[in-house]
């Protein structure tokens, strides 16, 4: 059991400490947030470029419809040949250009998306880790108890105690022989003070029956008789 026990101990020594781990985790979670922004900034950037080039060559599409109309107008069938294969490229833009634009626009969704996941587990995080304290915590006062508990059920600890309680029983001997002799001693002195007064009292009735001896009148002696 011994063994077992400091084998457990061993290993949760060598164990981090989970709360520092889910700090750096944070920690790095959040620079991966700054770097999700940075991306997320940039195609909506992006986004709003290829929005700004589709909508521009679909400008340009219609201005050389207008030119080749206005060709036509004139009698300038050649010029107004020219004016449609320009619009043609314009719109073949615009329309490449828009494709980009929706795929880019997906993107920006699935970014956002994946942004607003990891802004979620960074506060689940945040959240776990005071849960996880607080559980480190409690492990740690459960450990000291079970160390505690397990140098108190050692045999040296109990011998420890025994020899503290046999000590505490020869003091109390030794004060209840001390009361002993006391009281034996003052019982002694109480009796030869007793003695004493009795033979001072013997001498006093003495005293006194003398004195009363002396005090009282002598008896009448009697008359004779006659005859």
């Amino acid at each position: 059991m011994t063994v077992m026990r400091s084998n457990i101990n061993a290993r949760i020594d060598r164990m981090e400490d989970p709360t520092k781990m889910l700090d750096q985790l944070v920690l790095d979670m959040r620079g991966q947030l700054v770097e999700a922004k940075k991306a997320v900034c940039i195609a909506i950037a992006d986004e709003r470029k290829l929005a700004r080039m589709a909508e521009q060559h679909t400008s340009e599409v219609r201005v050389w419809e207008n030119r080749a109309m206005l060709a036509l107008r004139a009698g300038a069938e050649e010029l107004a040949r020219a004016a449609l294969v320009r619009k043609r490229e314009q719109e073949e833009l615009a329309n490449t250009y828009a494709a980009q634009w929706q795929e880019q626009k997906r993107s920006v969704g699935a970014l956002r998306t994946a942004l607003a996941g990891l802004e979620a587990r960074i506060a689940e995080a945040a959240r776990q880790r005071t849960v996880l304290q607080a559980r480190v915590a409690r492990a740690q006062a459960q450990r000291t108890i079970a160390a505690t508990l397990s140098n108190i059920e050692g045999v040296s600890a109990w011998s420890t105690v025994e020899r503290l309680e046999a000590k505490v029983e020869q003091i109390e001997a030794d004060a209840e022989a001390m009361c002993e002799l006391e009281w034996s001693g003052d019982a002694s002195l109480e009796a030869q003070f007793r003695a004493l007064a009795a033979g001072n009292v013997d001498d006093e009735l003495a005293a006194l029956k003398r004195k009363m001896a002396l005090a009282e009148p002598a008896a009448p002696k009697a008359l004779p008789g006659r005859r």
